[in-house]
């Protein structure tokens, strides 16, 4: 592409689309020329002190602007047609994660971008957390040896934002995307549970238990029940822990003091250079249009953990454990 900035949109101004437009506003080398939502309000508090174009149709935005590289921020139900909106207009997409809410969806977005011949990526925010981005570092470079447990808490309230799915679908993908990112390794059988306490319409809390092909057990807990925002990850190897504090990204190692052995030991913390997440992952996702690719995160790895948070949620309805037969097929 040539030196010009980029021309950048969000679609779907709710609390994430707010956020990506304020980021892309600032961002070198992009202009943040356009956003649009059905709510004007919401248009006009994007707008306000910026010289974007506000929209409150997708179509007219698209047809106005043609932005090389759009935002997808809207409910999950409507990635698929607005994504392929924005795709049949000549754009770049990100688009929130989770990718879809059905495997077919997620299916038919990557199919229109490649037939497009533009990059689709998905914002799985916490690969870009720079505690996360140490922690995948120290864990390549054999810190604490052979991985036994990953364990992941999210936990907080209710969201209002969400409607049109439950805690997994909404949730999971992001600890079951980094998962896999940390161990380099796939689920063979997976077991769940899950409750609907306080939702309405779908599950609001989830336990799963996930067996990867290392040997690695990966333990998930996520609800909307508790009154406190909890965003923690903590991952046991022979020589020690480390624990992932993804909100203060603190990252700690608790060390064995001795080879062989599992005692309490030396605590070390490490040195982050902290970094917003989503200014990492927009960055990232220009730098790529820019060089031709690839994308931040392959929409494929966005793909395996939405089949993943789904497989959850069958095993939990079913309670049934889902072994690697059945999970291969359903990852199929």
């Amino acid at each position: 592409m040539s030196g010009d900035p980029l021309r950048a949109a969000v679609i779907g101004l709710g609390m994430m689309g707010a956020n990506h437009a304020r980021v892309l506003n600032e961002l070198p080398n992009v202009d943040l020329v356009a956003v649009a939502d059905l709510d004007p309000a919401a248009v006009l508090r994007a707008t306000s002190g910026r010289t974007a174009q506000g929209y409150t149709s997708a179509d007219d935005l698209l047809a106005a602007e043609r932005p090389d590289l759009v935002v997808v921020a809207v409910p999950t139900s409507l990635h698929l047609p607005t994504t392929l909106l924005a795709l049949e207009a000549g754009a770049h997409v990100l688009v929130e994660k989770p990718i879809a809410a059905e495997r077919d969806q997620a299916e038919q977005m990557i199919a229109a971008a490649e037939a497009a011949g533009r990059m689709l990526t998905v914002g799985h925010i916490e690969r870009f957390n720079p505690a996360i981005r140490e922690l995948s570092r120290r864990l390549n470079a054999g810190e604490i040896g052979r991985v036994f447990q990953i364990r992941a808490a999210r936990l907080g309230p209710f969201p209002a934002r969400v409607r049109d799915v439950g805690v997994v679908v909404d949730l999971a993908p992001h600890d079951l995307d980094v998962m896999r990112y940390l161990l380099r390794s796939e689920p063979i059988r997976l077991y769940a549970e899950t409750e609907q306490r306080i939702h309405t319409d779908h599950e609001d809390l989830f336990t799963g238990l996930i067996k990867f092909a290392s040997g690695a057990v990966g333990l998930l807990e996520i609800n909307w029940l508790t009154p406190t925002k909890v965003r923690t990850l903590s991952v046991t190897g022979e020589h020690g822990m480390y624990t992932a504090d993804y909100l203060t990204q603190d990252l700690v190692f608790h060390a064995n003091p001795e080879s062989g052995s599992v005692a309490e030991g030396e605590i070390i913390w490490r040195h982050i250079k902290r970094q917003e997440p989503l200014v990492v992952e927009l960055a990232e996702f220009a730098a790529a249009i820019r060089g031709g690719g690839p994308p931040p995160v392959d929409p494929h790895d966005a793909l395996t953990a939405l089949l993943l948070a789904r497989a959850m949620v069958d095993a939990a309805q079913r309670g049934v454990l889902v072994g690697r037969d059945e999970l291969a097929e359903m990852l199929r």
